[in-house]
């Protein structure tokens, strides 16, 4: 059983709670919608499950519902009694914290873990990138974000949303937006759609060239986007390194893979 738009609007109410806009709330409120997250998610049973916001549990019965083993997050003090109250009765485990301060260590014992969440716009990229650079134990993601954010995510070459976060994701991980959420299953509704974001981390990077000077190239070379690449990396790679890894001057940051990003890392290193 998931909550239904009802049942979340009485727990609000017993809690004495609206929604939270500085942290970025909305509740997930149609049962149908959290069963589909969870089978996007692809967990059932002997899978670890770690999710990230939970609210009041609507999307996290759901993925107990799969029988799988649920570590619920929630950072706001006020909801997590309810939470328990809803969701610990069918098993889950639940932490009051903050996901971009948790030692993910400590909580992600054994392995490897799926993360599931419906992020707000201000912590989705963030989290989401440190999530990849640091905790390991995360093997899969199934993140629901604003939809401009998951096509970020999710961007090859060629495509409008391409940056430097895609870059980052294409570094540790394939990504695909699988699915579309309209603002009527949330409570508030929000002004834009939302994406459900499938990331899966690679066996190894896709690239072997070293990563701080890789993302060091990336940063520069997006801060500057519109500049072709010998003037927004005039300080960092010299004509012989383009010609070394095969990249025209004249490109610009969006034109390149993170294949080739990875090249223009190792030879601008080479020829500094």
């Amino acid at each position: 059983m998931t909550l239904t738009r009802a049942q979340v609007i009485e727990l609000l109410a017993r809690a004495d709670r609206s929604p939270s806009r500085a942290l970025g709330q909305n509740f997930v409120v149609d049962p149908n919608t959290v069963r589909r997250i969870a089978r996007l998610a692809g967990v059932g049973p002997g899978d670890q499950v770690v999710e990230i916001g939970a609210g009041l549990g609507s999307l996290t019965l759901a993925l107990a519902e799969t029988g799988a083993a649920v570590t619920a997050v929630e950072i706001d003090r006020h909801l997590v009694p309810l939470l328990r109250e809803t969701v610990e009765p069918a098993g889950v485990t639940v932490v009051q914290g903050d996901a971009m301060a948790l030692d993910w260590t400590a909580l992600l014992v054994g392995g490897p873990w799926v993360l599931v969440a419906n992020l707000p716009y201000n912590v989705a990229t963030p989290l989401v990138a440190d999530l990849l650079d640091d905790v390991p134990a995360v093997r899969r993601m199934l993140v629901m974000v604003q939809r401009e954010v998951g096509e970020r995510l999710a961007a090859n070459v060629g495509d409008d949303a391409y940056g430097a976060v895609s870059v980052k994701v294409a570094y540790w991980a394939t990504a695909k937006v699988v699915g579309v959420v309209p603002p009527t299953v949330f409570l508030p509704k929000p002004k834009v759609d939302s994406a459900l974001v499938a990331i899966e981390r690679r066996a190894e990077p896709a690239t072997d060239a070293p990563r701080e000077r890789l993302f060091q190239l990336v940063r520069a070379g997006f801060g500057q986007r519109r500049k072709m690449l010998r003037r927004s990396l005039a300080d960092l790679v010299t004509a012989e390194a383009f010609a070394q890894a095969n990249i025209r001057p004249e490109s610009r940051a969006e034109e390149l893979d993170v294949e080739a990003w990875g090249r223009l890392a190792r030879c601008s290193l080479e020829r500094s």
